[in-house]
């Protein structure tokens, strides 16, 4: 049995989180460069201004988006490890630390009603899983609410298929139109229930930017949902064009006979995220 302090989290979550809200991940600017050649007009100028403004915020350690979201986590727990204190607290401390001396924007509200702002950005948002051994891993994602609104769940019939999967998702990209900054990175959660498919949308946004999925079948599937998104002509910040979308991201779990659940998360250009393991 390993034993780990929770006390031993917060510096290294605060500053992974400060790196993050100022640097936007080096494989979405890739691809952002990549297609520049593709695009013209409004559309460049655009995406030129994005990456100027990347560059800028990662020379001045500046936030790269105004919106530094809503802090989200997924926490995987070894067996074998016992973490003395409370971890929930002590991630809290982290993002409190992190957006206070940082100067990020403090979006959480403790109410959705009373709508009164906690001045700290916390509670985090934390989901807890268990694996095999003593190590902690520890994932963040800053989650914005123009790109989480535009966000959809549908529970499709099992006969609606691939073809349904893929037309709830160019619905849900069509209806967002430039309301999530595009170009965006789509997470898709197939299968399992309505807050597990919802889970594993949100969850496959935390994967490395443009990398494909281990399973040939959703390798294909992000291929085809890729293309076919940016065949909707949305383009850079909705001016039209070839790049709706950087990437696709896909996961799945098993479900019930009678069922096709399928979520979609929506990222804008601002992709912000972060991994460690204790």
């Amino acid at each position: 049995m390993r034993i780990l302090s929770a006390d031993t989290v917060v510096e290294p979550i605060k500053e992974g989180i400060f790196h993050a809200l100022t640097r936007v991940e080096r494989e979405v600017r890739d691809l952002m460069k990549s297609r520049l050649q593709e695009e013209s007009g409004a559309a460049r100028w655009a995406l030129d201004q994005i990456l100027d403004n990347d560059d800028y915020a990662e020379a001045t350690c500046s936030a790269a988006c105004q919106d530094t979201g809503l802090a989200v986590f997924f926490v995987t727990i070894g067996e074998d490890l016992h973490v003395e204190g409370s971890l929930t607290d002590a991630i809290n401390r982290a993002v409190a630390e992190a957006y206070t001396e940082g100067f990020f924007r403090k979006s959480v509200v403790a109410s959705p009603l009373r709508r009164v702002n906690t001045e700290d950005n916390t509670p985090a948002i934390v989901h807890y899983a268990f694996e095999k051994g003593d190590r902690l891993t520890v994932t963040y994602l800053a989650k914005g609410a123009g790109s989480e609104n535009m966000s959809a769940l549908a529970m499709l019939t099992p006969s609606q298929g691939r073809r349904g999967i893929v037309d709830t998702v160019l619905s849900c990209i069509g209806k967002a139109g430039a309301n999530p900054c595009p170009p965006i990175v789509v997470g898709v959660g197939i299968g399992g229930d309505t807050e597990l498919a919802a889970l594993l949308a949100k969850r496959a946004l935390t994967r490395p930017t443009g990398t494909p999925s281990p399973d040939p079948d959703l390798a294909a599937l992000e291929r085809d949902l890729l293309r076919e998104a940016n065949a909707l002509g949305i383009g850079v910040q909705g001016f039209g064009g070839p790049t709706t979308a950087l990437a696709v991201a896909c996961e799945a779990a098993p479900t019930h006979i009678g069922m096709l659940p399928v979520a979609v998360n929506i990222q804008c250009h601002s992709v912000r995220h972060f991994t460690i393991r204790f």
